[in-house]
């Protein structure tokens, strides 16, 4: 299952010419490649772009009707590979996934596909993680682009310019038989807007004709000597090609007055912070009228010398607005201007800051900067500029951050990886602490408070790889810990593989939570839900087995903290030569309850008996020592104060979005803490049994309380 159905939303994938599209830029550009004629499409699902796999899987009748294909891909590199179809045949394909980590995996396929070129239209949608949204290393997609001559398009984040950037990307691809790169950042996925619809077209050449009349160009296979002409055609045919269609296609805009005194390059991608910095300075309208001359890149690569150099000329001074370091484009414009020796002064980076997210503050700081210097006088109307942030500079918003601790991201409320990380420490309590190598995913909240456990973390199944330096002879193992997500990307073969062929003797652990859940919850592999549309239930198990591991151990419920702890130590401690791998699994809570609580609430509504499991503490008996949170960590987990006089710590409590999981119960039992915990059972719909139990239970517990009010001693005044 995926983080939410766009079953509905779908019904607008068929709208035809001339009706009206309405919905999130995701939906958008599904749209756009069902209009394009695109033959197939693959990819693997990150932020911001995993709505787009799954408006694509939820799709698939759509697109089977127009003969489209589409898959997901093991990994990002699988989807890069899958362009493959492309170099021979005249058939468009689009991939995408999460960049630059995506990027960064497919870039063999990447590089490979880009020199020996396209024959049919290739566009790779790239969800750029960038900014204070961001869940990875601060990177940017462009320098890829220039490193594999592959082109960059980066269009205004509006619902039109973002669909006619997928068609015209096609055409790109095609005029200068070169794949092409879509940006689109996490504003663009997520944003609402609507468009003018086209009707969906079947592709020209299909999949089904290309096996059936195979073609083969040794010119566009990437081994010498045609790899050593693949460079020269780039620079000679291709390059210009695509310059030439960039140019009379016009993909660049211009907003603005012709002429001014100063004037402004911006990237696509921000021309709405631009614009609304502009209005704040009293240099644009609510309907998007500059008074500052504007050239707006929505190709950020290759750049249209001539363009640039027409745009710079007359001009005192141009701003380039370009997001992250370093300042590809901004040195670019430099040659361009001095090569033809134009002497417009060209600022950037020298008023805007080198790296991080250009918000309109940010920006607003830069522009400021930048007319103060080359032309005050266009401030002469700015009007007031408010606190951009007065909330934050409350007298009592600060006196609350003083005395409010901050609260650093963790596991959701009941998740099942946290009783792994609660159990390793309890391990680490008794055997010390041991390097442990993180990896991407949810588990990777284990770094954090309360658990503070993970030294490095490589990359997407990369957490055994990094630890097999360690392959060393020392009083102490390693531990690796991976998400069954990142196992199936390239775990198995990069990690446990590794692992068996050169006899290392650390410890690997597989966190198995039934979905690639940190993506937003779609299927993989080893899922356990029965999936009509691809083959799950693979066991994690038998695939390490395989390939030659044997000291293996499932645990089908990690909730059982005292058997990961005796499991872990275990492995920690054995005399068995070779990995140890362990297999935690137990169903992502986010995903059960998304399943399960419709379910629930369709039982209690048709009037079945249903009952719901809930965790509470017995304040009398908590002695307010509060280990159960440090060893657990869950958000449903606080403390509140208690009348008790003899008691100077507050108790602590469980609130109402408990979801049951015991977790608390079991590491408080395993760590032998206390016994305050209970679990009451919520009975919906009870039957005449429940209530007649329910009637005795209440009269016996009356009677021991009034027998225990009776005995108890009281002191006169």
């Amino acid at each position: 299952m995926a983080e939410r159905s766009f079953a509905r939303e779908v019904e607008d994938l068929k709208l035809g010419a001339g009706e009206v599209f309405r919905g999130e830029g995701i939906l958008a550009i599904t749209k756009a490649l069902l209009q394009s004629g695109v033959g197939y499409v693959g990819g693997y699902q990150g932020s911001p772009i995993s709505h787009l796999m799954d408006v694509l899987a939820d799709a698939k009748d759509v697109m089977e009707e127009l003969g489209v294909h589409f898959e997901t891909s093991a990994s990002e590199a699988t989807a890069a590979a899958m362009l493959a179809a492309s170099v021979m045949y005249p058939v468009r394909g689009a991939v995408t996934w999460k960049s630059t980590a995506g990027t960064n995996v497919a870039s063999d396929a990447l590089s490979n596909l880009a020199s020996g070129g396209v024959t049919g239209g290739a566009l790779v949608i790239i969800g750029e993680d960038y900014g204070e949204g961001s869940s990875i290393m601060q990177e940017r997609s462009h320098a890829f682009a220039m490193k594999s001559q592959m082109w960059l398009l980066n269009p205004r984040p509006n619902l039109p310019s973002i669909v006619q950037a997928v068609e015209d990307g096609f055409e790109l691809s095609e005029v200068s038989n070169t794949p092409v790169m879509l940006q689109v950042g996490i504003r663009s996925c997520h944003m609402h807007g609507q468009f003018v619809a086209k009707d969906n077209r079947r592709p020209q050449y299909t999949l089904r004709q290309a096996l059936e009349n195979p073609s083969r160009d040794v010119n566009r296979i990437v081994l010498p000597p045609a790899s050593f002409l693949h460079e020269k055609e780039k620079i000679e045919q291709r390059w210009p090609a695509a310059v030439a269609f960039v140019r009379n296609r016009k993909l660049n805009e211009h907003f603005g007055p012709q002429t001014g005194d100063v004037g402004i390059i911006v990237l696509g991608g921000l021309y709405n912070s631009l614009l609304r910095t502009l209005q704040q300075l009293g240099l644009a309208d609510v309907y998007g009228n500059s008074a500052i001359p504007l050239y707006v890149l929505n190709v950020a690569y290759p750049l249209v010398d001539d363009e640039v150099a027409e745009f710079c000329v007359g001009k005192k001074a141009v701003l380039m607005v370009e997001e992250g370091a370093p300042e590809y484009i901004e040195q670019s414009l430099h040659t361009i201007l001095r090569r033809r020796d134009i002497r417009t002064h060209l600022s950037g980076k020298d008023v805007l800051p080198i790296g991080g997210e250009y918000t309109a503050p940010v920006l607003m700081q830069g522009l400021s900067a930048f007319f103060e210097a080359q032309a005050p006088h266009l401030l002469g109307n700015r009007p007031p500029v408010p606190d951009p942030s007065p909330v934050l500079a409350d007298k009592r918003i600060k006196a609350l951050a003083e005395v409010v601790p901050p609260r650093p991201a963790g596991f959701c409320t009941g998740c099942p990886e946290r009783p792994i990380f609660a159990a390793m420490k309890l391990v680490e309590k008794e055997l010390g602490p041991h390097h442990i190598s993180a990896d991407i995913g949810c588990h990777l909240f284990s770094i954090l408070p309360p658990f503070n456990l993970g030294a490095t973390t490589m990359g997407y199944g990369l957490g055994p790889a990094s630890a097999s330096a360690f392959n060393v002879e020392a009083d102490k193992r390693s531990i690796a810990v991976m998400g069954d997500g990142g196992f199936w990307h390239n775990g198995l073969t990069s990690g446990v593989s590794n692992a068996v062929f050169n006899k290392q003797d650390g410890v690997i652990l597989v966190v198995d939570n039934y979905y690639s859940a940190a993506t937003g919850g779609q299927d993989i592999m080893s899922s356990r839900a029965r999936n009509p549309r691809r083959k799950t239930n693979n066991s994690i198990v038998n695939a390490v087995k395989g390939i030659g591991a044997t000291w293996v151990r499932q645990i089908d419920r990690t909730y059982d903290v005292a058997r990961l702890r005796d499991t872990l130590r275990e492995a920690l401690t054995t005399k068995e030569p070779g990995p140890k791998i362990i297999v935690a699994s137990s169903e992502c809570m986010l995903n059960k309850q998304r399943r399960v609580k419709p379910q629930f609430a369709k039982a209690v509504k048709d009037g079945r008996r249903m009952v719901r499991e809930r965790f509470g503490v017995d304040e009398d008996v908590c002695t307010g020592d509060h280990a159960c949170i440090r060893l657990s960590g869950c958000p449903s987990l606080s403390v509140k104060h208690t009348d008790d006089p003899l008691k100077d710590d507050p108790v602590a409590a469980i609130d109402n979005t408990c979801v049951g999981c015991g977790n608390c119960g079991e590491v408080s039992e395993a760590a032998v803490l206390c016994p305050s915990f209970y679990r009451a059972d919520i009975i919906h719909n009870p039957t005449r049994i429940d209530r007649f139990l329910a009637a005795v239970r209440g009269k016996v517990i009356g009677w021991l309380q009034a027998r225990r009010e009776a005995h108890r001693i009281v002191f006169a005044e």
